[in-house]
């Protein structure tokens, strides 16, 4: 366990190595090793530490130090968590990036993050470089493996004290700058704290139930990206409290998975919505179950495949809710009995939250969904959370109104306390004076049998204000007769007006990395298709008597 009174991320590191130091803390699967170009097999928490210690000891001979920030491109490499725990042991901060980004979206984030180093996989430096040259900055640019040179011209400066001036240290320093998705507009820098990844640690490893960790040998395998806070802080911070393994896929395989997570040994795996929905589609296997799961930990299972799920491979989809914003200072999760299987269920909030749940005005919503306000019981609410966004304090205040931190998630919750999500507060459609949640009308899409993946956006309509447009990918003849028979389904699963007007086939779906719908682009495709001829009209069976 990661004890009271630790400071960072590599004590907690350090600490478990010296308890099990012949344990491996990194495994590289076959696939994912001929994949990189990098060694398969096992390494153990001696090995990192001794790798650790060396790449500290020549940032710090360099001129590295406390608040020193260096940008990291490294894939689903454990190359990266040696960065991490090497600048974390020195006081420095890393800020991770996602490798589909292009040259603009570089140029964005190394101008704001400010770097004084830049380390990336070999084929991406000259990219890279051209980044940080078009953003202003002066800074250095290697691969793993490449002479450290000395830091470029950004200081530590900006680290090294608080918006109030003073000194930050210790648990408060800066462990990471995480940049959210950026599903609209540019995306924010999140300050996470060496708090913010213990406290991960700590609450995965104390959350018990249906995902409970032992300190056995525990073996988690995710294909999540590590640039995200679910691997880089849940899933290692979990292993390092538990003294368990991590696998990390370079991303999701589905022909493979099951292979790959039985040949490593998986005790548990995280998961996203789009895993368990590809996996059902595959035949079904006597080796279905040859594996050693305890458990899969994620968020957005389609409803209508979560017990089939469950009982085809023989392990609980345990869904949960929580923002890199708010860490593990927030979290809602559907790991106690008795479970709401199928209903999108997040669980009931912990003795330890103060939860809210408020309408457009800011009262309190008894009866409908509204706003999800949250923050730690007790006299630090904060604690856990993430530290403001960078360069930012108007919307970190924004987001902190009134002492409680403001989702942006709309809600329910039954009289029994459990909680189900029902969309981004910026996703709802405003139709002839009625709300409608994007994410309750694709849901119910999604349980269509033709539906293989919905995303519904708003488009102007010139009587009602918004009309739904709904992009579907589906089996089947696509045109206008599956469009009438899946809106004829809809209205007999939702209020006649959350049906879609307009229904539009496409092959994919704009998606982030993380496979989260990417609004922004969602909303500027659906504008362009409702002019397309092959779109199809359904507003007219929108009608106050269509059952």
């Amino acid at each position: 366990m990661i004890e009271p009174g630790t400071q960072s991320i590599w004590q907690a590191f350090a600490a478990t190595a010296s308890l099990y130091p012949d344990r491996p803390v990194f495994n590289v699967m076959a696939e994912t090793a001929g994949i990189y170009g990098i060694d398969p097999g096992e390494t153990s928490y001696r090995e990192v530490s001794d790798k650790v210690t060396q790449l500290a000891a020549v940032l710090q001979q360099k001129g590295y130090g406390p608040g020193f920030r260096v940008m990291l491109l490294l894939e689903n490499r454990p190359e990266f968590f040696v960065w991490l725990l090497a600048l974390n042991r020195i006081g420095a901060s890393v800020v991770p990036v996602n490798q589909d980004l292009r040259h603009s979206e570089l140029t964005y984030i190394a101008g704001h993050s400010e770097p004084s180093l830049i380390v990336g996989i070999a084929g991406r430096c000259d990219g890279l470089a051209a980044a940080a040259q078009e953003a202003g900055l002066s800074v250095p640019v290697i691969a793993p493996g490449d002479p450290v040179p000395q830091p470029g011209t950004a200081g530590p400066v900006a680290l090294r004290a608080s918006e109030a001036g003073t000194a930050v240290d210790g648990e408060a320093m800066e462990a990471a700058l995480l940049y959210t998705s950026g599903t609209t507009g540019n995306p924010k820098g999140c300050i996470l704290t060496n708090t913010y990844f213990l406290e991960s640690g700590r609450w995965y490893a104390n959350a018990g139930g249906l995902c409970a960790l032992n300190e056995d040998g525990e073996r988690m395998i995710t294909p999540l990206p590590i640039f995200h806070m679910n691997a880089m802080a849940y899933s290692f911070m979990a292993m390092i409290a538990v003294g368990g393994c991590l696998t990390v896929l370079d991303r999701f395989h589905p022909s493979t998975w099951w292979k790959s997570v039985s040949e490593s040994g998986a005790t548990c795996l995280h998961y996203l919505g789009v895993m368990p929905s590809m996996l059902m589609g595959a035949p079904e296997s006597p080796a279905d179950r040859d594996h050693s799961v305890r458990f899969g930990f994620g968020a957005g299972v389609d409803p209508k495949l979560h017990a089939r799920f469950e009982a085809r491979f023989g392990f609980p989809l345990v869904e949960a809710w929580a923002m890199t914003e708010t860490g593990a200072g927030a979290v809602i999760c559907a790991n106690q009995l008795p479970r709401r299987v199928g209903e999108s269920c997040l669980g009931k909030p912990g003795d330890e939250l103060d939860v809210r749940i408020v309408d457009s005005d800011g009262a309190e919503s008894h009866n409908g969904p509204g706003e999800l306000l949250v923050r730690r019981k007790g006299s630090e609410p904060q604690r856990g959370f993430f530290s403001g966004y960078f360069k930012n304090r108007e919307a970190t205040e924004e987001a902190w109104a009134d002492g409680w931190f403001h989702t942006g998630d709309i809600v329910r919750r039954e009289d029994d306390g459990s909680m189900f999500f029902v969309d981004r507060k910026k996703n709802v459609i405003r139709r002839s004076g009625e709300n409608i949640a994007a994410v309750e009308v694709e849901s119910a899409l999604m349980r269509h049998p033709a539906v293989k993946a919905a995303a519904v956006a708003a488009v102007a309509d010139p009587v009602r204000g918004d009309e739904v447009f709904a992009c579907l990918k589906v089996e089947g003849d696509a045109g206008p007769a599956l469009a009438g028979e899946i809106v004829s389904w809809c209205l007999g699963q939702l209020a006649y007006y959350k049906a879609p007007g307009y229904i539009a086939f496409v092959d994919a779906l704009p998606l982030t990395s993380t496979q989260k719908i990417q609004r922004r682009e969602l909303k500027e495709l659906a504008e362009r298709l409702v002019q397309d001829a092959a779109t199809v009209d359904t507003r007219a069976m929108k009608k106050r008597t269509a059952a």
